[in-house]
């Protein structure tokens, strides 16, 4: 295994410091430990001829690889936890924390999937056999800790794509609404079942689903905690794309690699127009807009763009 270092020495660590909540420890100590691989740059990139760079993880049910040659910027997480169906104990939350935040720190990554290496599963949501010895504060405390990463998440500046094959209930689904991306298979099945255990969706259910799907479809899916079948889910706007059993991954690395040929600061400000202007009346969206655009005007991937278009060339970008 190769351990790659995630730098955070500029924009990602100013992100990290403004928006993470003071209770954050997480991330302090990742970067204190990151900052411990004093890598050399040139003896960093020789490993380039290694198809993918394996990533450290604070947990062994959370892989990160982060793709190399032509796919250099496309970064994958995989869940592996197969013994639990890709449930999330304390454990494995810890490590989604570190693994959002080494990617939010690390400059090179453009994209990233989220996949599962557990055969017919995604992620069952919250493991319920530690749920079940927990006392009511710690429950809370877990519940709060889940909604957090899952935030965190969502707010990453890259595009994110959750690749679903199997089963995504309760949390699981949760961690794919906070994605920008869903792709399933056929036989990928969908639900947030937790009224049947007389609580509710914890982790961003009640407030993601309602603005992906709509209201009524929502409160229907989560009074009932009916099953969506893969087909279904692309018909209501849950899924982007819904392929043939297995070809999810291929389907999202398609996607992946087209947004990865885009230059990488447009795309980042692409999707920070579109959250923030969500959250806001038309004529704020329009103005927040003009300020998204504006920060691209003087950059050298835009002037590149340009001289590509104008010499028939296939632009270099390279996020500056």
């Amino acid at each position: 295994m190769v351990f790659f270092p995630a730098i955070a020495k500029s924009v990602g660590q100013q992100w990290l410091k403004q928006k993470l909540k003071p209770n954050s420890s997480s991330s302090q100590r990742l970067f204190f430990h990151l900052k411990q691989f004093n890598f050399n740059t040139k003896e960093e990139w020789n490993f380039q001829s290694v198809r993918t760079l394996i990533l450290q993880s604070a947990s062994e049910s959370v892989k990160l690889n982060k793709l190399s040659d032509s796919d250099s910027g496309v970064v994958e997480v995989n869940l592996d936890r197969a013994g639990a169906k890709n449930a999330i104990n304390k454990d494995m939350l810890h490590g989604l924390q570190h693994t959002f935040e080494a990617v939010n720190m690390d400059h090179s990554a453009n994209v990233l999937m989220i996949c599962s290496c557990v055969h017919k599963v995604f992620c069952a949501g919250a493991d319920l056999k530690e749920r079940k010895t927990m006392t009511p504060y710690e429950v809370q405390d877990y519940v709060n800790t889940l909604r957090s990463a899952f935030s965190y998440l969502e707010g990453l500046r890259i595009p994110t794509i959750a690749v679903v094959e199997g089963a995504a209930l309760g949390g699981g689904l949760e961690m794919a609404l906070s994605c920008d991306l869903r792709i399933c298979g056929e036989d990928a099945v969908f639900g947030l079942p937790e009224t049947g255990l007389a609580i509710i969706p914890g982790a961003g259910g009640t407030q993601r689903l309602p603005r992906l799907v709509g209201k009524s479809l929502a409160k229907e899916i989560i009074f009932t905690g009916r099953k969506i079948g893969g087909r279904d889910a692309l018909s209501m706007g849950l899924v982007n794309y819904c392929v043939p059993s297995g070809e999810a991954r291929s389907k999202a690395l398609e996607i992946a690699r087209d947004i990865n040929q885009k230059g990488p600061l447009a795309i980042r400000m692409a999707k920070q127009a579109i959250d923030g202007g969500l959250e806001m009346d038309m004529a704020s969206g329009l103005s927040f807009e003009m300020e998204c655009y504006e920060q691209l005007l003087n950059t050298k991937d835009r002037l590149e763009g340009l001289a590509a278009f104008a010499e028939k060339r296939k632009p270099v970008y390279r996020g500056e």
